[in-house]
């Protein structure tokens, strides 16, 4: 299994890894940014969270020369919690890699991609009982409408869900070829030719089944709160609306709230307790060259500077 974590060199560098202090991969994946943290540790701990049992089991065997890690199977908008059960109040870094990971766009069954034939499915956890068959078959014309717009900003939303539905009427929408014809047929031929005409949609509906967007606020806020001072939290993206949310969040944690903006003197306890560190790094050309799917990441990074 070959896996190129995107961004890999840039987020282990911001990071500032102490080798005595307490790490979160909030987005284990297949282990690529947990090695590199593992390899610059030496008394310090990595907690590690996914909630893909498959990636869990490669990453297990992939790091298995080290002992100082824990993986928790678990979705990191419960980070927060499931530190505080092992009884860890302050980390010295968070590392989130937003998005499907590049195995699981792979792996034809898991019916994440529209260039494969797979019965819809597109949950991150297997367990989850919400997949993209029951979106697509089963959510009404308006909250098609609303998901196709909102998370895939596809402006043939409307026609898409509509054909969605006239489909569905006649028999069920098994699979993503068959949800793929459904979309072309839904388009001028002319959209066609700028990137794939699924890519939209099935971003959408992929949000939609994993709560993507939901859970990356919870979890951001969460590791704002857990990181100590002088800790970084690196956050990579791949697509605008998950940019946004990052961009909007640190920004709102970084500057002096806007009541106190004017003032000749800001009392301390007014001042921000963090500083954004990078607004927004991309891959060199090198690294696009050997990995196309990296050619929309983008790094944000943000530390706390008091308590």
């Amino acid at each position: 299994m070959k896996h190129k974590s995107v961004l890999l060199e840039e987020s282990i560098e911001f990071l500032n890894i102490k080798e005595d202090g307490v790490y979160v991969d909030a987005t284990l994946g297949f282990g690529g940014h947990s090695l590199e943290i593992l390899k610059r540790l030496n008394k310090g701990f990595l907690f590690a969270f996914d909630q893909d049992s498959e990636a869990i089991l490669y990453s297990t065997e992939r790091l298995k020369d080290y002992t100082n890690f824990k993986i928790i199977k678990s979705n990191f908008a419960n980070m927060k919690e499931c530190l505080l059960k092992e009884d860890i109040h302050k980390v010295d870094g968070i590392l989130f890699d937003i998005g499907v990971s590049s195995m699981q766009l792979d792996e034809d069954y898991r019916g994440f991609s529209y260039h494969n034939e797979a019965k819809l499915d597109m949950r991150m956890d297997t367990d989850s009982s919400l997949s993209a068959y029951e979106v697509v078959n089963n959510y009404s014309y308006q909250d098609l409408v609303r998901i196709l717009r909102d998370y895939g900003e596809e402006k043939y939303a409307s026609s898409i869900a509509k054909n969605i539905v006239k489909e569905r009427e006649i028999k069920s929408i098994e699979t993503t070829f068959d949800l793929v014809d459904i979309i072309k047929r839904s388009m001028p031929i002319r959209e066609q030719r700028d990137g794939h005409p699924a890519r939209r949609t099935f971003q959408a509906i992929r949000i939609e089944v994993n709560h993507e967007l939901d859970v990356l606020e919870k979890g951001l806020i969460q590791a704002l709160e857990l990181l100590d001072v002088g800790g970084r939290i690196c956050v990579i993206t791949f697509h605008s609306l998950e940019d946004r949310i990052v961009k909007n969040i640190f920004k709102k944690y970084s500057e002096i709230d806007s009541k106190f903006a004017k003032l000749p003197f800001v009392p301390d306890e007014y001042m921000p307790k963090y500083k954004i560190i990078s607004k927004g790094i991309t891959p060199s050309k090198e690294e696009l060259e050997e990995n196309n799917r990296a050619r929309s990441a983008r790094l944000r990074v943000i530390e706390r500077i008091k308590d």
